[in-house]
């Protein structure tokens, strides 16, 4: 009971997600690992912690790939509640610890620094 999930009964169906990463963390292969976690009200109902296939050549681009993962995860979810008759109605919030990679999500103009992630950054802003 100690080491359990707790799933809390509430009437909110709002979707927040907390991502993170470390940049470069393994000292073998220089790769970042990425994770997020995924609250349906007050209930946690998706995680994730896994290496990232590529290495990073900042920390905005291992924070803004950590984004990008987390947001694939909750379109995933949205679109499960709404087959399960139970669509959200609010805008999931997805919350990054890295003021880079939230200024890559806000601007509009790509930089020639930022084109390897361009594809994560359009898949964050659709």
């Amino acid at each position: 009971m100690d080491f359990g999930l707790s799933l809390h009964a509430s009437t909110a169906t709002d979707i927040v997600a907390y991502s993170d990463a470390d940049w470069a963390g393994c000292p073998d292969t220089r790769r970042s690992t990425s994770g997020y976690c995924v609250y349906f009200g007050p209930s946690l109902i998706s995680w994730s912690s896994k290496r990232q296939p590529t290495v990073s050549r900042s920390s905005a681009e291992a924070e803004y790939r950590a984004v990008a993962n987390a947001v694939a995860e909750v379109s995933w979810l949205r679109q499960l509640l709404v087959e399960l008759s139970c669509p959200v109605a609010k805008a999931t919030v997805v919350y990054c610890d890295n003021v880079s990679a939230v200024y890559l999500s806000a601007n509009t103009v790509h930089h020639r620094c930022t084109k390897h992630i361009e594809l994560d950054i359009h898949f964050v802003r659709e």
